[in-house]
């Protein structure tokens, strides 16, 4: 086994925002050196990186040389290019997650259409290359509303999907390759994220559920453990196992899924890092996410993945009416609530829905932690004083 604390060893990370800031705190913790790039020279992970780049993580000559002056390279979001990685894994490089499980879950086409050459469960969909090819698919009444429009690249925290219930609907929609995906009626939209390390040592993280703002298709609370019964969440458990297996992917693993009317556990999409759903575990699990990703790409025995108490995690995104520098308005009176923790990003501009932070919320009883994150939601203001 490499000896990865306090020695020479160097872990490259490709995007620097807040999901490679809270890595860093577990890379600080067990001493292991890191550089990272982002084009934000002001990116949230820029101060606890041991060395820090601004570079374009798309452009290939960029993650090229970045990735040779590395001894491992892995990533906190998917919008990089896959070809520099294909290419420094061919020179021997480790890249973990690897490009061929990002190139199967980058283009979200290819993604489902994964799943259903491996019998996964997902909803039913049909891939189109344009917009005007799916407006004809309609006109000769071959799709009918309502229906799930998804672009095929580039969608994140609800942007790049859509319901599509009427003609009218399609007008706002850009001219990209998109896939139209039948719309599930479903009780629940449940998350699990399965660690898998090098040697294929697997465990998942408890069931959460996921509550979604109305308007802005973002989530707005994640409960854990969710509020189901033992055997849906077991069947859940088994689905992303199965997702994770397939994938042969490597790190960690955010599979969302749909919990049908008739308990059903269809795939909606997934990705390959920490993410969102996860964050419930910095406070409320015996090993958080950031820490479980860096066990698995370095090969380490993966940690306890049980919940100490129950969890309740609030997204603070930047309030509809303000741009500017960033306020956090009475932000003091949530600190003063029992089991309530704030984490801010560093991203000190806020934007309508942006996302600029996180509460947890622990609690022996989730109803309880529940009814303190409606108080902490209605309390916190992301706003501007420049206005």
């Amino acid at each position: 086994m490499n000896n990865y604390f306090s020695s020479d060893f160097k872990l490259g990370i490709l995007g620097g925002g807040q999901l490679g800031k809270m890595m860093l705190y577990e890379t600080r913790k067990y001493d292991i050196a890191t550089s990272v790039i982002d084009p934000n020279p002001e990116a949230p992970a820029k101060l606890a990186a041991n060395y820090f780049e601004v570079g374009d993580i798309q452009d290939y000559e960029t993650v090229l040389k970045f990735g040779r002056a590395v001894d491992l390279l892995t990533f906190e979001i998917e919008s990089v290019n896959v070809e520099a990685l294909q290419q420094l894994e061919k020179e021997g490089k480790k890249v973990y997650p690897s490009s061929q499980t990002l190139l199967q879950i980058q283009d979200k086409a290819v993604q489902k259409q994964f799943y259903k050459a491996e019998h996964l469960p997902t909803a039913n969909f049909d891939v189109f290359t344009s917009k005007a090819e799916l407006t004809e698919a309609i006109l000769r009444k071959e799709i009918s509303f309502p229906f799930v429009w998804k672009a095929c690249k580039g969608g994140y925290d609800g942007k790049g999907v859509s319901v599509i219930k009427k003609q009218e609907d399609l007008i706002s929609l850009p001219e990209i390759a998109c896939i139209r995906e039948d719309l599930v009626p479903f009780k629940n939209e449940l998350a699990v994220i399965v660690a898998r390390n090098v040697s294929g040592e697997i465990k998942t993280y408890p069931v959460v559920e996921m509550e979604f703002h109305p308007t802005a298709n973002q989530v707005e609370y994640v409960l854990s453990p969710a509020r189901i019964s033992a055997e849906v969440a077991q069947k859940a458990r088994m689905v992303a196992m199965r997702v994770s297996e397939a994938f042969r992917h490597v790190g960690l693993l955010a599979v969302e899924l749909f919990q049908t009317e008739d308990d059903e556990i269809l795939i909606n999409e997934v990705a390959p890092r920490p993410h969102n759903s996860g964050h419930f575990s910095i406070e409320a699990s015996y090993t958080n996410q950031f820490e479980q990703h860096l066990r698995a790409i370095l090969n380490l025995p993966l940690g306890e993945t049980k919940q100490k108490l129950g969890a309740v995690m609030v997204n603070l995104v930047g309030d509809a009416d303000y741009t500017g520098n960033v306020y956090y308005q009475h932000i003091e009176e949530i600190m003063k609530m029992p089991g309530v923790t704030p984490h801010i990003y560093g991203k000190r501009e806020t934007r309508p829905f942006r996302k600029m932070g996180h509460v947890s919320i622990i609690h022996e009883d989730l109803n309880e932690a529940r009814k303190v994150a409606e108080h902490v939601k209605t309390k916190i203001k992301v706003i501007s004083k420049s206005k």
